[in-house]
């Protein structure tokens, strides 16, 4: 399963995709099973793979990732076999394009990291789609300065990449000690006002009884997604959220050419680890209904993790950035789903407006009620 790193660079395995009919350059065409031609415009069609998406044993994992050896590679050089060129790809990049002529380059993965792709999801809309989703989520912005939301008028290039994921399944069985807290009623004897008078009033105030619990659940996490990519934030890729994990397909080069795509920089213990955060809050809602009553304390808990697996898989990301007053913003598109995701500025001179008209609405509201007799009835 893996591929032990070595202390000196190799030459990468590079795959080349020309065009049937003219030997030109191939891009893949999103939501298509084709490779299309850039000169001639000839559809290549993509030969598909029809083998079952694997899980691969966790622990079994760390082992085997413990004997390899450090991850100490330096980027190899690459040879461009069309313009002769040599160059290296940036340190977490293995599919791009020649940067002297503009050929697809797609190396493979195992020559730096041991563990590579076995699926993915191929890009399902195009880059105009996706354009049109980012002008939509931009016009919709409240409180976005005006300059921006011009912005989303300009032909803003954007950049297909697919993105380094783990996926996580695991039984789990979680022990926990807390209170259950069952709410009752007591009569009081309170004070309030009544047509301007002080008077004496008995009500009915909530108490709660707490009783001390303990107890087990347990439940099975599917495919718990991990972002492996630092290039982005994590926030930004978990928003992303959700995918088709169902239509996972075979791992093939060819939908990556005349895209962009990156190594995991979140190693697999990491992305447990995340996973584990994930599982966490899930496991506590599970404890909270388990304990029942009408307020729930969860003091402590463990929980066991058994029959763990992983996948690693590329998802595809229409990516884009643009600058506002000296600052960088980001923004992300689903290559499925086309929804979009990403950092915004905000027009604090909008902000103050909308809170000084929030203001003065407010205080005309109580003055006509005021004069209508309606805050006296409601007091």
């Amino acid at each position: 399963m893996f591929k032990s790193i070595k202390q000196e660079p190799s030459t990468p395995k590079i795959n080349r995709f020309p065009c049937s009919k003219c030997g030109g350059l191939l891009t893949f065409k999103p939501g298509t099973q084709y490779l299309t031609c850039a000169y001639c415009g000839q559809e290549n069609q993509i030969e598909q793979r029809f083998e079952q998406i694997q899980e691969y044993d966790f622990h079994q994992a760390l082992i085997e990732l413990a004997q390899a050896k450090p991850d100490t590679a330096e980027i190899a050089q690459i040879q461009c076999d069309a313009c002769g060129a040599g160059f290296k790809f940036a340190g977490s990049i293995h599919a791009g394009e020649c940067p002297f002529c503009g050929t697809t380059i797609v190396t493979s993965t195992a020559q730096t990291k041991p563990i590579t792709p076995k699926s993915l999801l191929p890009f399902k809309i195009n880059e105009q789609q996706a354009k049109q989703q980012f002008r939509y989520w931009l016009k919709g912005l409240w409180f976005a300065p005006n300059k921006v939301k011009k912005y989303a008028q300009d032909d803003t290039k954007l950049i297909g990449v697919y993105i380094p994921y783990w996926t996580f399944d695991s039984s789990t069985e979680t022990t926990y000690l807390g209170a259950r807290g069952d709410v009752y009623y007591v009569s009081q004897e309170v004070q309030t006002v009544r047509d301007g008078r002080m008077v004496n009033e008995i009500r009915q105030v909530p108490q709660t009884r707490w009783t001390p619990v303990r107890g087990r659940v347990a439940r099975f996490f599917d495919d718990v997604l991990i972002g492996a990519s630092k290039s982005l934030p994590r926030q930004i890729l978990d928003q992303l959220e959700p995918w088709d994990l169902a239509n996972l397909e075979a791992y093939n080069e060819s939908y990556l050419t005349g895209f962009t795509s990156e190594y995991y920089q979140v190693n697999l213990d990491q992305g447990f680890d995340e996973a584990k955060r994930k599982m966490d809050n899930v496991v506590y809602q599970d404890i909270a209904f388990d304990i029942g009553g009408d307020q729930q304390r969860v003091d402590q808990f463990n929980t066991q993790h058994n029959n763990t697996s992983y996948k690693h898989c590329l998802l595809p990301v229409w990516s884009a950035a643009f600058r506002y007053q000296q600052k960088t913003y980001r923004f992300v598109i689903n290559g499925r789903t086309g929804q979009v995701q990403g950092e915004r500025p905000y027009s604090y001179w909008k902000i103050a407006f909308a809170i000084i008209f929030g203001v003065i609405a407010v205080g005309g509201l109580l003055i006509y009620m005021d004069r209508s007799g309606m805050l006296q009835q409601m007091q």
